[in-house]
Formats: C-alpha cells, sequence, structure tokens
C-alpha cells in the first residue's frame, strides 16, 4: 500500500511537471522567446532595452538558454563580448551559464530518471551512462572542457550521478571556461569592427571544433575505457 502511494505521488509529480514543462514551450514560442535566442539582433535591442537591468537580464538569458537545451549558446555568448567586452562578457556568461547548468543539474536529482530521459537525447543518455557508477568528478570535469561536447543535456544527467551539487558547480563554472573566453572575444572584436580578427578567431574555434569532431569518439571511447578500469580497481581495494 505504502508503495503504491509512493508510486502515485511520483506520477503525481511527474506529470504536474510535465504540465509545466509543455505550458513553458507554449508560452515560449507564443511570446517569440526561442526565435529571439535565434536572432541576434533581437537579442541585442532586447538587452539594451533593458536600461540597467540590461546585465541581470542578460544573465538570465544565458541561463535560460542552458535549460531549455538545446538552444545554442554561440549566439549570447558572441552578445556578451559585444555588449560588455571580453572580461565582464566572460564574467557575465560565466554567471549566467554556471546558474543554468545548476537549474538543469537540481531538476534532474530532484526529478530522477523518467524526467532526465524526456529531456536528454537518448544516444546521450546510452552514451554516457557508465557516469552514474563511479563519481569521477576529474572525468566529467575533462569533457566540460571538450569544445562542443553537449554540456547542456549534460548537466541534466548528471543530476542521477554521485556528484555534489558543490563539485558540479564548481566543474560547470570552470569547464565552460574557454568556450566562453573565445566567444566574448569574438564578440568584442565585432564591437570595434576588428572584422579581420574575428575571422583569424573564428578560423582557429573552426579548425579545433573538425579536430574534435574527427577524434570526439575516440577521445570518449578512450576516457570511458580508463574510468570503468578505475572505477574496477577502486571497488577491488575495498
Amino acid at each position: 500500500m505504502t508503495k503504491n502511494k509512493l508510486t502515485f505521488k511520483a506520477l503525481l509529480r511527474f506529470s504536474a511537471l510535465a504540465v509545466l514543462i509543455a505550458l513553458s514551450v507554449f508560452l515560449a514560442y507564443e511570446f517569440g522567446i526561442i526565435e529571439l535566442f535565434l536572432n541576434e539582433e533581437k537579442l541585442k535591442n532586447f538587452i539594451k532595452s533593458l536600461g540597467p537591468f540590461g546585465v541581470v537580464g542578460f544573465v538570465l538569458l544565458q541561463a535560460f538558454q542552458v535549460v531549455a537545451a538545446p538552444i545554442p549558446g554561440e549566439v549570447t555568448g558572441l552578445l556578451g563580448g559585444y555588449l560588455y567586452g571580453t572580461f565582464w562578457g566572460v564574467v557575465l556568461s560565466t554567471a549566467g551559464l554556471t546558474l543554468g547548468s545548476v537549474i538543469a543539474f537540481i531538476l534532474g536529482r530532484i526529478f530522477g530518471k523518467p524526467f532526465v530521459e524526456r529531456v536528454v537525447d537518448p544516444m546521450v543518455l546510452n552514451k554516457f551512462d557508465y557516469l552514474l557508477h563511479h563519481k569521477g568528478a576529474f572525468l566529467v570535469f575533462f569533457l566540460f572542457l571538450i569544445p562542443g561536447f553537449p554540456k547542456d543535456y549534460l548537466s541534466y544527467f548528471l543530476g542521477l550521478s554521485r556528484l555534489s551539487l558543490l563539485e558540479f558547480t564548481v566543474i560547470a563554472g570552470v569547464g565552460r571556461l574557454l568556450g566562453t573566453i573565445l566567444l566574448s572575444f569574438g564578440g568584442d572584436y565585432l564591437r570595434h569592427h576588428e572584422y579581420g580578427k574575428f575571422l583569424g578567431l573564428a578560423g582557429i574555434a573552426a579548425v579545433i571544433m573538425v579536430i574534435v569532431w574527427l577524434f570526439k569518439d575516440k577521445i570518449e571511447r578512450l576516457l570511458r575505457i580508463w574510468h570503468i578500469s578505475r572505477y574496477r580497481k577502486n571497488k577491488q581495494k575495498k
């Protein structure tokens, strides 16, 4: 009887969350929020229209694009550098991205696997399922450093892991820095009409992305093998 009550409560909670998500998505499309993220000019005008609250608005926009994965974060990353320069672009983007990652992590932890399976791409779930068997904080940090890695999805997924909220917050904040710095530099170049530097930076980023894309599967396979073997050794010691 108790088990049935718990199952009913879990089902009720999950149903309420599903309705809330569906309503949020509907409102996002109805009021043009999704379109806003895909149009750099509209985003720029929106932030400027907030006046003194523009900084808070930008941080929340960065957080939202993580929670509403897979909305691309490149536009908001460039926007940060364009509006606030490289230094403050990095600071504000990092604050927003970390906040969004933590929210996704907490949602995954509170609502559990059924919710995460609804939000996260099944391929990501299957590929990184091994991360749930052992904490592996260093490995997760390394994965966050890889350009083009599905960090937004992983934030939800890691809510099911053994990582503490503090550990994840540090990993999410520091692990995204490289990409954030590059995007902020790019936005700052555009702000000062330094198109040659921007194209040079874009070229370097493109080369890195191609290299990562070519060797990503091998890198992920090696990391998976290393992680599992380390987990087994630690288990044998105990």
